[in-house]
């Protein structure tokens, strides 16, 4: 019989921390790795907040790869409700139980004297539908009640319901969960728990005050350039510095997506495909599209390439473009709305995933619905109800 492994030894120190990270292809500095040693020698959660694609999620896989233990992840949504975060009743199993029992009814109650040791007898049975044989254990239960050690991510919690939030406390501060049918469930081994926020809205004081706290925010170029150093993109040194240095300067721009830090990777491995050895605004203008996912923040960026591939290049002026497909003027009372009405992309994702967005009239808000109705009789349906009257008529 093979011999199971050895789980890896707890973290000795921050140094330690870095270079077991390390060996698991993620570069964390001094700051991230100490928040992560007081997260395992504290047992507290730590809550990452910070724009998307700079490594919060990673961070949490790159920890259960590095202490060998489970990682158990809970994407949160909005609308989700604790069942899905919690435990569920296996109804399936409950019912067939059921049927077991209507079975065997008559064998339990053949030799009861008398009507009520009968019922007690049936209620014996009743306690077994609320057991642990019937629950279907989620994330959240499953990291607390578990035989193994876990690091349990919750991804995004600022996209889940402030009911949700609720929910969370007793797991975050007690390291349990309560199932009323049955009772409290206490972590043996506390699992090392790794929330992650986008900030698309503000999270409670009570969660904060739970959690150790890191913000983090796109890298300084040198550690971006080991970045893609650790994740061996085949790219040149030399090129995958020039690429760090135009991959900051897009982010400068206002975009309604910046290149997250695994897009820089994506983009630095096209590249190397592509055998290319030295940038030019062509192969990235022809590859932009690997960072940048929405059609606006690529016209502005194919603007700005050549600027930021070789700062002292002249360009036109803005709104004189030649592209090849001809001279594109924008004179007189014809605006390019985009360039003329700059809006800050981060606002409007922000304003797009705001709770309470909708008003009453909006289809699936809460409230009694639509503020507006159609008037009787006007309707699609009245009126193709009146053409076929008006028909049988003639």
């Amino acid at each position: 019989m093979p011999a199971t492994p050895a789980r890896p030894a707890e973290f000795a120190s921050v140094e330690d921390i870095t270079e077991r990270f390390a060996a698991q292809g993620y570069i964390a500095d001094r700051r991230l790795a100490t928040t992560v040693f007081l997260l395992t020698r504290l047992d507290k959660p730590v809550l990452l907040e910070g724009p998307a694609g700079v490594g919060k999620t990673e961070l949490a896989k790159a920890l259960a790869a590095a202490t060998g233990r489970r990682l158990l992840r809970l994407q949160c949504y909005e609308g989700q409700d604790e069942s899905r975060a919690l435990y569920e009743w296996d109804y399936g199993k409950q019912l067939l139980y059921t049927q077991m029992l209507r079975d065997k009814i008559g064998d339990l109650t053949a030799d009861a004297p008398d009507l009520d040791s009968a019922v007690r007898r049936i209620e014996e049975q009743d306690s077994v539908f609320f057991s642990d044989r019937f629950l279907a254990p989620r994330p959240l239960l499953e990291a607390v009640r578990g035989e193994e050690p876990a690091v349990l991510l919750i991804d995004e919690v600022d996209r889940a319901d402030e009911a949700l939030e609720a929910v969370l406390l007793e797991c975050l501060a007690e390291y349990q969960v309560s199932v009323p049918e049955i009772g409290t469930y206490t972590a043996k081994v506390p699992p090392y728990v790794v929330l992650t926020s986008n900030n698309t809205r503000d999270l409670s004081a009570a969660l904060k005050r739970r959690c150790l706290h890191l913000f983090l925010d796109y890298p300084d170029a040198e550690r971006e350039l080991e970045i893609l150093r650790a994740k061996d993109t085949g790219l040149s040194e030399a090129t995958a510095r020039h690429l760090v240095e135009v991959v900051r300067g897009l982010r400068e721009l206002q975009l309604r997506k910046n290149p997250s830090i695994s897009e820089t990777v994506d983009w630095a491995r096209t590249l190397a495909v592509l055998g290319v050895e030295e940038l030019d605004p062509e192969v990235l203008a022809d590859t932009a599209n690997v960072v940048l996912k929405y059609e606006r923040d690529l016209g502005r960026a194919l603007d700005v390439l050549p600027r930021l591939v070789d700062p002292n290049r002249t360009l036109p002026e803005p709104g004189h473009r030649h592209d090849g497909h001809g001279h594109h003027h924008h004179h007189g009372h014809h605006h390019d709305h985009d360039h003329d009405h700059e809006v800050d992309g981060r606002a409007i994702r922000a304003a797009m995933d705001q709770q309470g967005r909708h008003d009453d009239g909006y289809y699936g808000a809460p409230g009694p619905g639509p503020t507006r109705r159609t008037a009787p009789g006007a309707g699609q349906g009245a009126r193709a109800f009146a053409a076929i009257a008006r028909r049988r008529a003639v």
